[in-house]
């Protein structure tokens, strides 16, 4: 199937979702090693507040979102109940914490099981991403809205890409087999968005390749669109990650009482 194809506008939704609900899907089930030893990556501190309540609230910020499902680790979910219970959250947004699975795959799927038939529309984001302005929440569910099965909000790339032969001793110099065209190249972020029934389509077809849920909506050869990302939506993966996430924090405390 050409890209042509596999994007066309017919593609998308027939009819825009003006009266839909709109529930958002927190798989936080991850370890985070290449945080480093400690608590898994979502329950780490981020201003003295776990990364995954940052995460919750910066879902629920938007008043188009009235359920968020946090999916726990396995052995964790009363932890992170109790995590919820703890800290102020907004009270026309309803929260769900269900357990997860052994994979990233497996938990999203876990949490489109626990949604209530009547929301339509589902945004999926990462645990580690705890600094989402409301706005970018908002112009993905409106994409969604008017049509897309499938919306990704994404940046521009800054540096040269080179794609390259992988060593097969790590650390061994790595030829170069081409350079991408860069303004045809975009960072992908989340909170991805997606119309309810493709979403969980694509979990119940799509096994191999996946890289995002995004992803697995294209595998079914449906239409995925971008949107502006927002530079403070990076991920926090590094114990550098973890700085800049401090220091956006504090700027927020500062300037906008955050």
């Amino acid at each position: 199937m050409s890209d042509e194809s596999r994007h066309s506008p017919a593609q998308m939704l027939p009819h825009t979702r003006a009266n839909t609900r709109t529930a958002v899907v927190i798989p936080a089930a991850g370890r985070g090693v290449r945080l480093g030893p400690g608590a898994p990556k979502a329950l780490r501190a981020l201003g003295g507040t776990p990364m995954l309540i940052h995460a919750v609230r910066a879902m629920a910020a938007s008043r188009r979102v009235s359920l968020v499902v946090v999916v726990a680790p396995p052995d964790g979910a009363a932890e992170v109940k109790s995590l919820l219970d703890a800290h102020a959250l907004p009270e026309w947004t309803d929260f769900l914490v269900v357990p997860g699975g052994e994979s990233r795959q497996e938990s999203v799927r876990l949490g489109l099981d626990a949604l209530p038939p009547e929301y339509d529309i589902v945004l999926v984001h990462d645990a580690a991403r705890p600094l989402v302005p409301v706005d970018t929440v908002d112009t993905v569910i409106e994409a969604v809205r008017e049509g897309a099965p499938a919306v990704v909000p994404a940046l521009p790339l800054a540096d040269t890409v080179k794609q390259v032969e992988p060593a097969a001793v790590p650390g061994e110099p790595e030829p170069v087999v081409a350079t991408p065209e860069r303004a045809r190249l975009r960072a992908v972020q989340t909170p991805q968005g997606f119309d309810r029934e493709t979403l969980v389509r694509a979990h119940g077809t799509v096994t191999e390749n996946v890289t995002d849920d995004a992803s697995m909506v294209e595998q079914l050869g449906l239409s995925v669109v971008v949107v502006p990302g927002h530079e403070e939506a990076f991920k926090v993966t590094r114990p550098l990650d973890l700085v800049l996430a401090e220091a956006v924090l504090a700027r927020r405390r500062l300037n906008d009482g955050f």
